[in-house]
């Protein structure tokens, strides 16, 4: 394939590559604690900046998701995953917000690993488009990070 051919690999975007320096800043800062609750609570402040620093539709929904999923499933820890709010079970991501802005998307996400306790049958959604959190969307919400973690 030619360097000219437009319809070959174009490697990461500038937001895949944003992305892998996050987590790769993310490793770097968790190797250098020290306690285990140092690292849980330097994790959660990691997170809310994070949240903090979205736009406000973004950071409305990520506020609200995050106190959800705190509430409703406590054995999830904070921890930010390239660069994303994220909740892990036993440093094992469970679930996680992902902006529209973080790769300019026209919606948010809710998104939910392999670790997480899902399956129905052959086949479940693991991944949900978010445009905005009401009381509905924070129940099924609760539901699902109960489920996930079950």
């Amino acid at each position: 394939m030619s360097s000219t051919d437009s319809s070959g690999y174009e490697g990461f975007t500038a937001e895949e590559r944003a992305a892998m320096k996050d987590h790769a800043k993310e490793l770097k800062t968790a190797s250098r604690r020290t306690s285990r609750e140092e690292k849980a609570a330097l994790a959660v402040q990691e997170v809310l900046a994070k949240i903090a620093e979205m736009p406000d539709s973004d950071r409305i929904m990520a506020e609200r998701i995050h106190a959800v999923v705190t509430a409703n499933a406590p054995t999830l820890a904070p921890k930010l995953w390239y660069g994303m709010p994220s909740y892990a079970l036993d440093g094992k991501v469970v679930c996680f917000f992902q902006s529209a802005e973080k790769f300019k998307t026209r919606y948010a996400t809710l998104g939910f690993s392999d670790q997480a306790k899902l399956d129905q049958g052959t086949m479940w959604a693991s991944a949900f488009a978010l445009t905005e959190v009401t009381a509905e969307v924070e129940a099924r919400i609760a539901a699902l990070v109960k489920q996930a973690v079950s």
